[in-house]
């Protein structure tokens, strides 16, 4: 639980810079500020801060980034299945800022990934992150890409240390320091 504090934290000062100007974002260590804060507040507040991002969030990049994103939170595991690819559209499909986006574009991409990452998963990551690291010159999309996984990672109220991991990767494909996020 202390990794959702700290994200949750992390959330709240990026909410506050994007309400008062954008900056550097560092992260948030309150003392007890975000304590007893369950996971779905987290998600909440994420989907706040990105949602107040969501016209600036319109490029392509942002879009493919996420969608390979997303994807390799579904398959963090090594697998994806039938009712996590259906679950995970539906999370896709229903997110306020992906909605500047036409739903068969999201599917498709979404899909490229997921068939990658099945057929050959070590094959598709290295393919993933490659599009995640062409949002890399906007680090407004950068940091927006890392949180869009985050939402999709806790959306099911369980953050796997194998989500964990890919979302470190991709900080590190994005340039963007992972203990900025506490990952």
């Amino acid at each position: 639980m202390a990794l959702f504090d700290r994200l949750k934290d992390q959330a709240r000062n990026l909410q506050q810079q994007a309400q008062g100007g954008r900056g550097t974002t560092t992260a948030g260590h309150g003392q007890g500020s975000a304590r007893g804060g369950s996971r779905a507040q987290l998600v909440g507040v994420l989907k706040t801060q990105l949602g107040s991002l969501k016209a600036e969030l319109k490029s392509g990049a942002y879009r493919d980034a996420s969608m390979a994103m997303c994807a390799l939170v579904a398959a963090a595991d090594g697998q994806v299945d039938a009712a996590e690819i259906q679950q995970m559209e539906s999370l896709i499909l229903g997110n306020d800022v992906l909605q500047n986006f036409p739903p068969e574009q999201l599917r498709q991409r979404f899909h490229k990934h997921v068939d990658q990452l099945t057929r050959n998963f070590p094959q598709g990551k290295a393919e993933a992150l490659q599009e995640i690291a062409k949002a890399a010159k906007k680090p407004t999309e950068a940091r927006a890409v890392i949180q869009t996984g985050i939402v999709i990672a806790g959306a099911d109220g369980h953050f796997s240390q194998a989500e964990q991991a890919v979302l470190r990767e991709a900080c590190t494909a994005l340039g963007v320091p992972p203990a900025e996020f506490q990952l």
